[in-house]
């Protein structure tokens, strides 16, 4: 049966939020996880959750308490001495932290005890860890973060949103093979429609990289679904199912959205306070303005996967809450049960 490693002491609020969500996913999906940190923290919170319940609830949801028995779910414990925290240098850190709670999570997939990991600590790491722990994949130059996003028609893949910062036009190539290949096999987009992030629709447009990316894939139309530049204004209307771009603005561009997304949801928030007959409006509305911020929540998709890897990494925002952590897992498990590197693999081949 797959089970999930998880990095229990990656985020900002581990391992609290790390050991509840891994429970919660547990208890939910029943699926066997495997908690990879300091032992005595691990077990900490296992033995508080079984005292004093589990708080589940998210989204649109409302929180509710439920009461838990840890030690019937199939939950493994495996202890790592050591933890790479946010402000180091991801390379020098995974070789000298060798037992890290993120490089034995990794090595359990290596060993075939887990089948997949889930990391909310440093991005770096997971992928440095992921990426000489696990190898790539055939063809494949560098791995990428493939995040999924919600549009007006339907879930957009934004890849790379932030694991390579400096590009060539084949490995953006690349990025939009493996994209495509996972537009297709998790989210069911039959022929995907790819766009390169640029500042305008012409094929001129952009810097000597973009233009350069351009070219690569009009020349390679017949082995992709190569569609054409796409501006930032066009990401939420549907048009494209993959939009390519290096790291940095992948990165930038994601967590400019969040930003928006959070100051929209706060401005109407305020404007309903803002007097009586404002806040009949409110009460009347909110249940819609919960459904919608939980399309736009990064918690709901819980993590992005690691492509170009030969094994699953889910790579989880810094911030992420018990019920982001239990997304993420449920990610990772429908990267399995999909079989997405294989998509990727054969899609490359086939297409090359």
């Amino acid at each position: 049966m797959t089970r999930i490693a998880i990095d229990a002491m990656g985020g900002d609020y581990a391992p609290k939020a790390v050991v509840e969500g891994a429970v919660w996913a547990a208890m939910e999906y029943n699926i066997p996880i495997e908690l990879v940190g300091k032992l005595y923290d691990i077990e900490r919170e296992l033995d508080r959750i079984d005292q004093e319940g589990l708080v589940v609830g998210g989204g649109i949801f409302p929180a509710r308490k439920i009461k838990v028995n840890t030690k019937a779910l199939d939950i493994k414990k495996t202890h790592a001495s050591e933890v790479i925290e946010m402000g180091e240098a991801p390379g020098q850190a995974i070789r000298k932290k060798k037992n890290s709670s993120i490089v034995l999570a990794v090595k359990s997939v290596v060993e075939g005890s887990s089948d997949a990991v889930v990391a909310a600590g440093s991005t770096g790491a997971a992928m440095g860890a992921s990426l000489f722990g696990l190898g790539r994949l055939p063809g494949i130059e560098r791995p990428a973060i493939a995040t999924v996003l919600p549009t007006m028609k339907g879930p957009l893949v934004l890849i790379d949103s932030g694991a390579n910062t400096d590009c060539t036009p084949e490995m953006l190539y690349q990025f939009g093979l493996m994209g495509s290949a996972y537009a297709k096999s998790v989210l069911g987009i039959d022929n995907p429609r790819v766009a390169v992030l640029n500042i305008g629709e012409e094929a001129g447009k952009g810097d000597e990289l973009a233009r350069d990316t351009y070219k690569k894939f009009d020349e390679n139309k017949d082995k992709i679904n190569f569609i054409g530049n796409a501006e930032g204004k066009e990401i939420f209307l549907g048009n494209c199912d993959v939009i390519v771009c290096d790291g940095f603005v992948g990165n930038v561009t994601l967590k400019t959205i969040e930003g928006v997304a959070r100051m929209f949801f706060y401005m109407v928030k305020q404007e309903f306070y803002r007097d009586p007959i404002s806040k009949v409006i409110g009460v009347l509305v909110k249940p819609i303005l919960k459904k919608m911020y939980a399309k736009v929540n990064y918690e709901e998709f819980g993590g992005a996967l690691l492509l170009g890897v030969k094994g699953i990494t889910v790579i989880c925002h810094g911030r992420s809450s018990a019920y982001a952590i239990k997304n993420a897992v449920k990610v990772a498990y429908n990267a399995i049960e999909a079989g997405v590197n294989q998509s990727i693999a054969s899609y490359y081949g086939e297409k090359e």
